[in-house]
């Protein structure tokens, strides 16, 4: 009894996934994939406007234009024909397959080039750089999707089967990518979106070819069969390199998904203070070495203290090999910040600090080098003393000349020597180079002045 209840069950599963009653022909399916291989007329004027949708969609972020795109372009036709003259073994139509392939997406990366050079928004939004890191996942969506769509064109009941394949597989955004960084000289978008555009040919092509021997279609009539298990043997190589690097973008992808996720649950769970709110936090990982930055507001907490006391905890989570970044503003109060905009003025008042921290470090820079070079004088008084007894008193400065004709502004070292006997043209020169090497400068002026200098007031009189 269990046993006819078995065969029932295996019964109804055959026959409600058998599919030879709704499959066309061999020849019909052929001619309709030989129909969109080529690139002739109306295909390469849609081509060209379906690269001008995407690459508008991409310069917008817009989701919405880029998914037309994707329905309009013809590219899906020339890879599904290569993966059907691998498994008939038609050679010709092949080579037919490839050039239109490789002329389409030449065609493609030409024009989106051309378009990002000439228009006036040249940021990459989440729509580009999402075609720039492809990952296995990639792979199997070029692979169930060109096996969706080779059975759908062996179907009598194709229904959307082909716009849904285009729109996963996703052909037409990875050439515009591509195009724009080649426009912006960004050859990181450039290599990572030719690679997906790569994972998705080859791997349609390759479900296509699986596609086709398991629906049984019959290869040409005259074959060479060494040239033929040449062919099988470089699709199964190609689909295998392809597929190599995906492997190792997808492990740092998941590494560092997963060193994410344990900085969030640290940060979460062992960040609470009386006083002090954590306002965000960013997990990366930088020359190799794991980095969780936590920004604070409210009661500013002592570093020391704070690395001390958490640095312990990482373990626990995973993260002994982290270092942990603290980033506190330089406010007593402790509000609770829930709203974005609260978040916002508080990032604006940071970001108006660090500029004019900057500032101030920039000016005290300016100040340091004046001080060194009024000092500089002073410091080598000893030295001049020995090297040269003409000199009797010195001062080193840096100015800056106006050309009263040309209002143009020039800046110049200058030392005012005052000597105590006259010195001759050939020491006079020896002094100067003495000069540019004991203050590192490329140039200096000396003018002689009879300007001399009182100990007993320091003011200079005549």
């Amino acid at each position: 009894m269990i046993r006819n209840f078995a065969n029932r069950v295996s019964n109804y599963l055959v026959n409600y996934f058998a599919v030879s009653q709704q499959l066309v022909p061999q020849p019909e399916a052929e001619a309709d994939i030989r129909d969109g291989v080529s690139f002739r007329g109306t295909n390469i004027i849609i081509l060209v406007l379906a690269i001008l949708i995407a690459s508008l969609g991409l310069n917008t972020n817009s989701t919405a234009v880029i998914i037309g795109a994707m329905l309009i372009s013809p590219l899906m036709g020339p890879i599904i024909g290569i993966g059907l003259g691998v498994g008939i073994h038609d050679f010709d139509l092949i080579k037919r397959a490839m050039r239109n392939l490789i002329m389409a997406a030449g065609f493609s990366v030409v024009a989106s080039t051309l378009y990002f050079l000439i228009s006036p928004v040249n940021e990459g939004h989440s729509e580009l750089l999402a075609r720039t890191s492809p990952t296995i996942y990639d792979v199997l969506i070029g692979f169930v999707g060109g096996g969706a769509g080779i059975v759908a064109i062996g179907s009598r009941n194709k229904g959307n089967v082909i716009p849904g394949v285009a729109i996963a597989t996703a052909l037409m955004p990875p050439l515009c990518t591509a195009g724009y960084g080649l426009a912006t000289w960004q050859l990181n978008y450039f290599f990572g979106a030719a690679y997906l555009f790569l994972i998705n040919s080859i791997y349609i092509a390759f479900a296509t070819f699986i596609g086709v021997k398991i629906l049984g279609y019959k290869g040409v009539s005259v074959v060479d069969n060494a040239r033929a298990k040449r062919v099988r043997r470089i699709v199964y190589v190609l689909a295998a390199l392809t597929m190599l690097p995906s492997v190792w973008l997808t492990y740092n992808m998941l590494k560092q998904s997963k060193f994410t996720m344990q900085a969030t649950a640290f940060v979460d769970r062992e960040c609470h203070f009386p006083d002090t709110q954590v306002l965000s936090d960013k997990a990366y990982t930088e020359n190799g070495q794991r980095i969780i930055s936590i920004t604070l507001i409210g009661q500013p907490l002592p570093l020391d203290s704070l690395e001390l006391a958490l640095s312990s905890r990482l373990k626990f989570y995973g993260l002994s090999d982290t270092k942990l970044v603290f980033i506190q503003g330089g406010t007593a109060v402790s509000p609770r910040v829930e709203s974005s905009d609260m978040r916002d003025i508080y990032l604006m008042a940071q970001s108006t600090i660090t500029s004019q921290q900057q500032q101030i470090d920039s000016l005290r820079q300016v100040v340091a080098n004046a001080d060194r070079t009024m000092a500089s004088g002073a410091q080598l008084a000893p030295e001049i003393k020995v090297l040269f007894p003409q000199v009797k008193d010195i001062a080193v400065s840096r100015n800056v000349f106006a050309d009263v004709s040309q209002g143009t502004l020039d800046t110049a070292n200058v030392a005012l020597v005052h000597y105590s006997s006259p010195m001759p043209a050939a020491q006079r020169t020896k002094f100067k180079k003495y000069l540019q090497a004991r203050l590192k400068l490329n140039d200096i002026d000396i003018v002689e002045t009879t300007l001399t200098v009182n100990p007993h007031d320091n003011k200079a009189r005549k």
